[in-house]
């Protein structure tokens, strides 16, 4: 890129707060440590463009980050970081995307606290949103039908009593969380792993639209970044920093979602688990969050107690229960299965034997309450949910 191609908006950018902090994103060798070693040392990150190179060096900055800002004060646009920023902001400028940095008044006041908070955040949908209270719903990605439910569950009441759900638009119950505060009419927070305009994970492209459209999509990776599987533990820190604290539905012992909960610890955030039971194998991380001093959780009040009354008196509308709207529809061969079952796997055949049915009308009430939501298969037999 030459500087004769530069538009003059792009010439604009070399004196506007924005483009110094777009800037800032892209230099090399410009991590956590070395912005904490500037700010010991200077007031504010400006200072940058006003120091020698001898000061800069002093400080402890990389030859490669001070002649990336020597190139943006002459505004050399043939240097690879200045031509990046330029591009960044070309593509944000064409996608319509929103660019929020750390110097805005507008930035989320508990991110700027965390240890690595993103210099430049890049914003789809409302960005008022991210200055509400938040509560981030994380868990696996292969959650069963009772997983996904707590989190569409979750998701609505949280919304009743005033809390912002915030989560990372992964399948599994990423994805239960925001369809169930967005079906009960409330905004929710997507932090994703990718550029606001790229779909992912594509089965969620609608998904995608609707938080863009009553809610607000938010990535520290510009616009045109495809997802890369090292760019989610960063981003789960931004779920963790946004939220005043963390609710794990379901996870294994493996799970991402504990890496969220460790981070949201980090940084002092509370964090929930819903336990499940001990057969199965995505409840353990949920346990084990538990054993560590996670607050148990069985209902949205549980969460709202450990936050503070406060949250208690802004309590909208008092969550309708799933079940008692579902067994109104059941007949009584239903409801004796219903009653027969446990929230633990049951066969068949022990399922026969309490109720007295024969192996074929059990079947069909089993499908039936599985229809309902109230009743899931699972390995050994069918499970309460509900």
């Amino acid at each position: 890129m030459a500087l004769s191609t530069f538009a003059p908006k792009d010439l604009d950018l070399f004196r506007s707060t924005t483009g110094f902090w777009l800037l800032l994103s892209c230099l090399p060798k410009f991590g956590a440590r070395r912005q904490q070693a500037i700010l010991e040392r200077f007031p504010d990150f400006h200072s940058l463009l006003t120091s020698n190179a001898a000061t800069l060096k002093a400080v402890g900055l990389a030859s490669e980050t001070i002649e990336a800002l020597e190139a943006w004060h002459r505004q050399d646009a043939d240097h690879p970081v200045v031509a990046s920023a330029v591009r960044i902001h070309r593509d944000c400028m064409s996608t319509g995307t929103d660019i929020l940095t750390l110097a805005d008044a507008n930035y989320p006041e508990p991110l700027k606290h965390i240890q690595d908070p993103p210099l430049v955040l890049f914003v789809r949908g409302d960005r008022s949103l991210l200055g509400r209270e938040q509560i981030g719903i994380v868990g696996s990605r292969n959650a069963t039908r009772a997983g996904l439910e707590h989190a569409r569950s979750f998701a609505a009441a949280l919304g009743r009593k005033g809390l912002l759900v915030t989560s990372g638009l992964a399948l599994g119950v990423d994805g239960a969380a925001h369809s169930g505060a967005l079906d009960a009419g409330f905004p929710t927070v997507a932090v994703i792993g990718n550029g606001v305009d790229q779909p992912y994970p594509y089965r969620h492209r609608m998904l995608s639209e609707r938080i863009a459209g009553d809610g607000v999509i938010v990535s520290e990776y510009p616009p045109g970044t495809s997802a890369k599987a090292g760019h989610f533990p960063r981003r789960n820190r931004i779920i963790s920093g946004l939220s005043r604290g963390i609710l794990v539905v379901e996870a294994g012992l493996k799970s991402g979602s504990l890496i969220t909960a460790r981070l949201a610890l980090e940084q002092g955030r509370e964090v929930f688990a819903i336990p499940g039971s001990v057969h199965n194998p995505l409840a353990r991380g949920c346990h084990d969050l538990i054993r560590q001093g996670a607050k148990l959780v069985e209902t949205v009040d549980d969460i709202c107690e450990e936050l503070g009354a406060w949250w208690s008196s802004h309590d909208h509308e008092a969550p309708q229960a799933p079940e008692s709207l579902a067994t109104d529809r059941l007949d009584s061969r239903e409801i004796a299965v219903l009653e027969a079952l446990g929230y633990d796997p049951q066969s068949t055949d022990d399922l026969c034997s309490v109720t007295g049915l024969p192996a074929d009308q059990l079947m069909q009430s089993l499908l039936l309450l599985e229809l309902q939501g109230l009743v899931d298969a699972a390995p050994g037999g069918f499970q309460r949910i509900a």
